[in-house]
Order: structure tokens, then sequence, then C-alpha cells
């Protein structure tokens, strides 16, 4: 598919319910309001093409931007190419996107390590967004998450708005990986409380890790649900 055609069908797929909606979620500039499902259905169509994802990138148009995000190939991907990209963010929904091309490239611990502590909103939004993909790999020891654990404990509540949500989401994420993490982070979050994020218009919320942890090790099978409270 070429980049007239991917943009061509973008338009297409674009409706206005889908560009407010968009709206209330912080997207701003150009975008033609496109759904997720019918993103994955051009994903579909087009599978890996890291040529036309750098092409879509650089329209600006943040359905396009996604959509690069989808089609991207992580192993054709350079370091000097995300960095690039990464400073182009500007809202917490390509953010996300953009942390889930990040997470499958070879590069992704030391994109964490260089973002996490970045001054800017969305450029360490989307390193503890990768940390949170990475914490679901096995592949990668218990050992690195611990000191990152540390880390949430004493600046969470430091961090801007949708840094915090996202060292949530890691701090889920580390206590998903087994029962010696889920004890250590749910210990974490007993000590850091409450997270308080604002998401503006929207109906989102941040959970609360311990809880949320708790729930799903549940569901899971990883321990016994409490009873007669």
């Amino acid at each position: 598919m070429t980049l007239k055609e991917a943009f061509a069908a973008l338009k297409k797929a674009g409706t206005a319910q889908h560009r407010k909606v968009s709206g209330r979620h912080g997207v701003k500039g150009e975008m033609f309001g496109v759904s997720y499902a019918a993103l994955g259905l051009l994903k579909k169509k087009i599978t890996l093409d890291h040529v036309l994802a750098v092409q879509l990138w650089k329209t600006g148009n943040h359905d396009a931007r996604v959509l690069a995000t989808m089609v991207a190939d992580p192993t054709a991907a350079t370091g000097k190419e995300i960095d690039a990209w990464v400073m182009d963010l500007d809202n917490y929904v390509i953010t996300d996107a953009f942390a889930g091309l990040v997470s499958r490239t070879p590069f992704a611990q030391k994109k964490i390590e260089k973002w996490i502590d970045a001054s800017g909103e969305w450029v360490g939004r989307a390193g503890w967004l990768v940390l949170a993909r990475m914490a679901r790999e096995r592949a990668v020891p218990d050992s690195y998450f611990v000191p990152h654990l540390d880390t949430i404990e004493h600046k969470i509540h430091t961090r801007k708005n949708h840094v915090r949500d996202a060292m949530n989401s890691a701090l889920i994420a580390i206590g998903l990986r087994n029962p010696r993490m889920r004890a250590l982070a749910l210990a974490v979050a007993a000590r850091i409380g409450k997270v308080d994020v604002d998401h503006g218009e929207t109906g989102c919320k941040t959970p609360d890790a311990a809880s949320y942890i708790m729930k799903v090790a549940t569901r899971e099978g990883g321990i016994a649900p409490q009873t007669g409270l």
C-alpha cells in the first residue's frame, strides 16, 4: 500500500464522532478520527511496512501516526529514528501506541533508562509504559525491575500527571509477574497510597494498584479469593 492509498483509506474511515472523542482524550492537530477497529483492519492489509510507517509518521496526522506504530517493523527501526519520534509525542493516545512499538524493538531497555527520568511528560510516560510492557516478558529477570519499584515508591507523587499514570501501570505490570514480585509490588502500593491523575473530560480512571493486582492474581488462580469480608 502506498502512502497516498493509506492516507485515503484513513480519511474514508474517519468520523466526526471519533474526532470528538479523540479531542476529549487530548488529541490535537490534524486527524481524521479513525477508530482502533478500523486501524486494525488497515494493519491487516498492510502487515509490516517500515518504509510506509516512516512516511505515515512524517505526515504529522494523528491517525497516520498511530497506524505507523502498528505497521512499523520493530527489527528495522533504528534508535535514532525512535529518538526523533519520541520528541513528536503530544498526547497520551499516540504515546501509548508508540510505547507498544518501542517495547518490541531490540533496544527497548536502553530507551527505558533514557526516558523514565525525562522532564517532558510524554517522553517520561513513554519510558514507563515501555517498562510496563517489558514486565510481561519472562525472559527479563526480576532483578531488573526491583530498582524501578524503588523509583516508583519514592518519586511517583512528584512526577507529571500522565507520567504518574504510567508509573502506576508499571507497578501493576511488575506485580503481575509472579508471587515474589507481587509481594514487593503490593508493599510499594501500600506505602505510596492513592495515585491522583487528572484524566480530563474522559471517563478514564487510574486503577488502585493493589486492588488490581489482587483481582487479576485471583482470577488467574495465583491466590485464593478472600471471603467473608
